[in-house]
């Protein structure tokens, strides 16, 4: 849970912690030595749910090996404790799945869930989704005519296209947020940030001398070029999907990834992203060129 010494910015980014039941219920519950008592005894808080890794299939779970701090242990427990960030698409929440009175297995995540049709609207998604196929023809052609289903399918496609993407980024080495799972339309993914849940600034946020902004710099070129290499381009880049995190950065908010050869709007959205970066950083004074930049990543992904 957020202690209470945590900073008023990190309580108006995060919003209330759930129901105080979930102290207890941490404190008390028995360990996996005893679930079935666990399961039968205890009754879980608001904003709290039992983990939903045993119904992710290998397909929806993140790429092994996995990192130390997955909890997978069908005894966790899922709190939700606020808000990190609305969208039109999606909304992002930090959890954490822990497990009842043990502290070692404890990992605090984001989880983003895409919109109920109601709430939705995909209003850049033909941009993106060209080149793309959609498996299912019923599915198809309920996108096509844009009725409800067409509209959760689109959702489902969104929240899959992502999980699918930052496990193949992670796979080539790029700075992703590590995959835990995907469910339908909400995502689980590494919580950059904190232990105490104050998420890590966006580049956007970032001010600092020319020095630390040229390593940072090179690392986003870099991070392109892993993309480049894979025939990818991230497609919506800019300062504030860039995450700066102990001097690292983090590449967030990847649905829209687009194949640069099977996309007809491949080369211009990479481009763009060129163009979005070197804006930025010339605004804060340091000498960078998007047509350089563009070239550099055109050729890796043609070489």
């Amino acid at each position: 849970m957020i202690p209470s010494s945590a900073s008023s910015d990190a309580s108006s980014l995060l919003g209330p912690a759930p129901s105080g039941k979930a102290d207890s219920f941490f404190l008390s519950a028995a360990d996996d030595d005893d679930l079935g008592l666990a399961f039968a005894d205890v009754e879980l808080g608001d904003g709290q749910r039992w983990t939903t890794w045993p119904a992710a299939t290998p397909t929806e779970r993140g790429p092994e090996p996995r990192p130390a701090w997955v909890v997978t242990s069908a005894g966790a427990v899922d709190t939700e404790l606020g808000i990190l960030k609305t969208g039109k698409e999606a909304d992002v929440f930090l959890l954490e799945r822990a497990v009842p009175g043990d502290p070692h297995q404890r990992s605090l995540l984001a989880a983003k869930r895409y919109h109920g049709a109601e709430h939705r609207s995909f209003h850049r998604s033909a941009v993106y989704t060209e080149g793309r196929r959609t498996r299912n023809s019923r599915d198809a052609r309920a996108l096509a005519k844009k009725s409800e289903h067409g509209r959760e399918v689109a959702a489902a496609q969104w929240s899959l296209a992502e999980f699918d993407a930052l496990r193949r980024m992670h796979e080539l080495g790029a700075p992703v947020p590590y995959p835990v799972q995907v469910t339908g339309t909400e995502v689980l993914m590494e919580f950059i940030g904190s232990p105490d849940g104050v998420g890590a600034p966006r580049l956007a946020q970032v001010r600092h001398d020319p020095a630390l902004l040229a390593d940072l710099f090179a690392q986003v070129a870099e991070l392109m070029r892993t993309f480049a290499r894979a025939g990818l381009a991230h497609g919506d880049l800019s300062p504030y999907n860039l995450l700066v995190h102990d001097g690292r950065v983090v590449v967030i908010d990847l649905p829209q990834i687009v194949d640069t050869v099977a996309n007809p709007q491949g080369l211009d959205l990479l481009h763009r992203d060129c163009v979005n970066v070197c804006d930025w950083f010339g605004r804060q004074r340091l000498d960078v060129d998007a047509e350089t930049l563009f070239g550099e990543l055109v050729a890796e992904s043609f070489g």
